[in-house]
């Protein structure tokens, strides 16, 4: 069984500030890459919102949002949890690959 893997969203910003980020992703995933950041981020100090919007699944990309008190800039925020979720993924990734027979091309 091979896995097949989406190519990778591009993303476009719509606000960049010191307390809020506003992004879409495009042409990729609609709901588990803007969870994952929404939810990550959600658990961060000093994040006081993060959600993604979608606003209609045939014709919109997913809009993310991470906002924060101040105290850290959001900017960081996404980078951070873009860099831990890329942290787990290889994790899970060497994990599967133990337990999992090798498969052939």
């Amino acid at each position: 069984m091979a896995l097949s893997y989406s190519p990778l969203p591009k993303i476009r910003f719509e606000k960049i500030s010191d307390r809020e980020l506003i992004f879409y992703l495009e042409g990729g995933d609609q709901h588990t890459i803007p969870n994952l950041i929404a939810k990550m981020a959600l658990r961060k100090p000093h994040v006081t919102y993060s959600a993604y919007i979608i606003e209609h699944p045939l014709v919109s990309n997913p809009k993310i949002i991470i906002m924060t008190d101040g105290q850290v800039k959001a900017l960081d925020v996404l980078i951070e949890v873009l860099r831990e979720a890329r942290e787990k993924a290889v994790v899970i990734k060497e994990i599967l690959a133990k337990i999992l027979p090798e498969q052939e091309p």
